[in-house]
């Protein structure tokens, strides 16, 4: 497999850890919104957070939860910004939980994109249905 997250695991590439865990690793992004802006990903290859196994899920989120206080305290920020993209927008297919340190006034807005209403109440219960139907199909 050619997956520069596994190779980072693996330490065949370079990266700045900053955790080491049976249930997660994470890094500096090479690329950051600013800096220690962290990935903190699975030690096995899974694309996503659905394809994550149950079992690993809290041991795995146990660990974003720690890089997030570290960056939060560790850096003196006010805040933080969580967030996994879903294959749209995932530029390495292994998952992967950004940690952002936030402050007042940083430039960032919110979500990193635009954001709309529902048109009415009835679109909102209409999409509300959908999500419930689909959560009860699978248990």
């Amino acid at each position: 497999m050619d997956c520069v997250f596994c190779a980072v695991v693996a330490g065949t590439e370079a990266a700045h850890r900053v955790l080491d865990e049976e249930a997660a690793v994470a890094f500096l992004d090479r690329r950051p919104l600013f800096p220690g802006h962290v990935l903190v990903v699975p030690r096995a290859h899974h694309r996503t957070l659905t394809d994550l196994p149950v079992a690993q899920v809290g041991p795995f989120f146990l660990q974003v939860q720690r890089v997030a206080a570290a960056v939060e305290h560790g850096l003196g920020a006010a805040g933080s910004f969580v967030a996994a993209n879903n294959r749209i927008s995932q530029s390495v297919p292994h998952l992967h939980v950004h940690v952002v340190p936030r402050n007042p006034e940083d430039g960032l807005r919110g979500f990193f994109w635009p954001r709309a209403r529902y048109p009415d109440e009835s679109g909102a219960a209409e999409v509300a249905e959908r999500l419930r139907a689909a959560l009860a199909a699978t248990g």
